[in-house]
């Protein structure tokens, strides 16, 4: 069995800011430099941040808007087939009386999109995850207080462990860290 290459076990490389502006700044650089596997981590949010980052993923709307239609028409079509299927004809009531139908097909269309929009999000930001390996970096944690952190992916075209080490560098960050894959806990 041959020997796994060094930057085979590097899940990443994640630089430390003390400011949101040098974040900001890092992952501008960055950008134009040519990475697209990046995320960054700030303890709350940055406006410029996001678009930077060009965070322009709609699909969990999209995912809301088929889980109402496909819950709506789950309870009309229900509803519609139990009428014709077991007819009750009660003092000349029509068989076919859309205005009842709409109370339980308005829950059903809230409660099927509501679904679908936390089940969507979950399956897309591959949750629940119950280890990462930026848990590994042992100031990650200051993510959620008051620092702020660039990572750059080792799956990134661009990523070279030594050449990615030194741009990060250059940002001026507060240290800079490799990340190494981790197994998951079994």
């Amino acid at each position: 069995m041959h020997e796994p290459s060094p930057e085979s076990a590097v899940f990443g490389l994640v630089a430390e800011f003390d400011r949101p502006e040098r974040l900001v700044e890092g992952v501008k650089r960055a950008r134009k430099a040519g990475f697209r596997a990046l995320d960054a981590y700030s303890p709350y949010p940055v406006q410029e941040l996001t678009d930077v980052l060009d965070l322009k993923e709609n699909i969990v709307p999209w995912l809301t808007f088929a889980g109402g239609i496909v819950g709506a028409a789950i309870a009309y079509g229900l509803q519609v087939y139990t009428n014709y299927a077991y007819q009750i004809i009660i003092g000349a009531r029509p068989l076919y009386a859309w205005q009842s139908f709409m109370l339980i097909t308005f829950e059903l269309t809230v409660l099927f999109a509501v679904l679908f929009a936390v089940f969507g999000m979950l399956l897309l930001n591959r949750l629940p995850r119950l280890h990462h390996p930026l848990f590994d970096v042992d100031a990650f944690h200051l993510a959620s207080s008051d620092k702020f952190f660039l990572v750059l992916f080792s799956n990134d075209a661009r990523f070279h462990l030594k050449r990615t080490r030194a741009f990060l560098e250059g940002l001026d960050p507060v240290r800079v860290e490799t990340v190494e894959h981790t197994e998951q806990p079994e």
